[in-house]
């Protein structure tokens, strides 16, 4: 289930505000600054900073390769 383009214009990071990049296939956004991912559950992203998901070091790595890559663009900015 893709997200609305007009709330993917909208939506930050909670924590440092700043923009998100949307894996659609996988299901999350994520904030490569902080290194957290944000799932999306049936259709709804769970923007709680608890609920973050922290990843590592390679896998930081591949995102941003990914999002390079695949020309993935932020939320905002």
């Amino acid at each position: 289930m893709s997200l609305d383009a007009k709330l993917l214009q909208i939506l930050a990071c909670p924590q440092d505000k700043g923009p998100l990049f949307y894996f659609e296939s996988e299901g999350f956004l994520y904030n490569p600054r902080l290194q957290r991912k944000y799932n999306i559950v049936e259709g709804i992203p769970v923007m709680l900073i608890d609920e973050a998901i922290n990843v590592g070091a390679a896998e930081h790595d591949g995102l941003t390769q990914r999002i390079a890559q695949e020309h993935i663009a932020p939320t905002f900015g």
